[in-house]
């Protein structure tokens, strides 16, 4: 299985990611002519062998025009629509601005059609997301496991004024995804970079088991006195067919709660980032029929998720274990049917095959705008996968 860690001791960022990638091997000149489909004003992509604190790595600057357009999501995507990338560059592009876009609309208090992208709405910013887009693509990677992600601290000047750091989309680009302490008083980690890695990876932590095939480092913009201001991006491969981590077990046994409620609660649980809940029936003291209610969650949500128990059930206690789970490679991916794009994971399976899951919410969604049922809407997005 072919994977990827991506090493952001120094953060990251749009710029850092491209020139991690070309250094890693991906030919700029693909990207390049990627990035000329969408019709941007004169913009070219040059990389440099550059070093950083004594490190060397590759710079990739985007040269372009002088402008000053405010895009919103959607010019951005019709933009890569009319572009000559492939269907998947073309989706994880558009993942990744959408991710920027959700993010900007609730910092601001606005919806994500009318958000305005001011920095990373620019000629450059696009180029390294879309230019990202289409060299992770060429990588065709099963999985992408990530560092913590350190942020820097003090404060910065964007558009709407000063801001400490992380930056406000930044900050809520990285929610649930484990930051790692610095105390270099520089922006390490930029919107862009954040909203590549929310999209992208799988799985954050210590490098995993891995024989390593290649290295590409990315170079930042400034020097940094601590350290090389560097994005180390490390190719391997692992005979795992299934990858495998740790997470919490959280369980309550109730006998005094309406099913409405407890319904109510999964739900909850779910809305505050469990990886899973479900209920089981029990029978507890005196034959006295029950439901266990439990919640599969990472360490760092443990806290959150007990106060939803605690608040929203008679419980009086929760039960709390540390399990390892295996788990079969996935990644996201868009089919198209006769009704539109439908979302799911690509599965990957020992035997090599692949198997294409669609998303409940993304079938049903089509089901009900065209009144088909939502069966046919799942069989044909399985279809329109084994077609591709």
């Amino acid at each position: 299985m072919k994977i990827a860690y991506l090493d952001c001791i120094s953060g990251i960022s749009g710029d850092m990611t491209l020139g991690a990638l070309v250094d890693v091997g991906v030919d700029l000149e693909v990207v390049q002519a990627g990035i000329d489909s969408l019709g941007l004003p004169s913009c070219q992509l040059v990389a440099e062998e550059v070093k950083r604190h004594g490190f060397r790595a590759t710079k990739v600057t985007v040269q372009h025009e002088p402008e000053h357009a405010h895009r919103h999501l959607h010019h951005i995507t019709e933009m890569i629509d009319s572009g000559t990338l492939s269907t998947s560059q073309k989706d994880l592009a558009k993942r990744i601005f959408t991710r920027l876009g959700e993010a900007e609309a609730k910092v601001h208090g606005t919806t994500i059609r009318k958000v305005h992208f001011h920095e990373v709405g620019a000629v450059d910013s696009i180029a390294d997301i879309v230019g990202s887009a289409i060299a992770w693509d060429m990588l065709n990677l099963q999985q992408i496991h990530c560092s913590a992600i350190p942020t820097g601290h003090g404060q910065i000047q964007i558009a709407h004024g000063r801001c400490s750091l992380p930056a406000p989309a930044t900050a809520e680009l990285l929610t649930g995804i484990p930051l790692a302490a610095s105390d270099i008083e520089a922006e390490l980690t930029t919107p862009t970079g954040a909203a590549i890695v929310a999209t992208l990876v799988d799985q954050f932590g210590h490098m995993p088991s891995m024989t390593i095939e290649a290295i590409g480092c990315g170079a930042g913009d400034r020097d940094l006195e601590q350290q090389g201001n560097v994005l180390r991006l490390i190719l391997g491969h692992t005979q795992e067919q299934s990858a495998s981590d740790v997470v919490w077990v959280l369980e309550t046994n109730l006998d005094d709660l309406a099913g409405e409620v407890i319904g109510h609660t999964c739900t909850l649980l779910l809305e505050a980032g469990a990886l899973d809940v479900f209920s089981t029936p029990i029978q507890m003291k005196k034959s006295r029929p029950g439901v266990m209610i439990s919640v599969l969650c990472g360490a760092e949500q443990i806290a959150g998720l007990e106060q939803i128990l605690f608040r929203e059930t008679t419980t009086l206690g929760i039960r709390r274990q540390q399990v390892t789970r295996s788990k079969l490679p996935r990644q996201s991916q868009t089919v198209d049917t006769a009704w539109g794009e439908v979302a799911g994971k690509l599965v990957h399976h020992p035997d090599g095959h692949t198997v294409f899951a669609p998303e409940f919410e993304a079938c049903k969604q089509l089901a009900t705008q065209h009144a088909v049922p939502l069966r046919e809407i799942m069989d044909a997005a399985r279809r329109a996968h084994g077609l591709g």
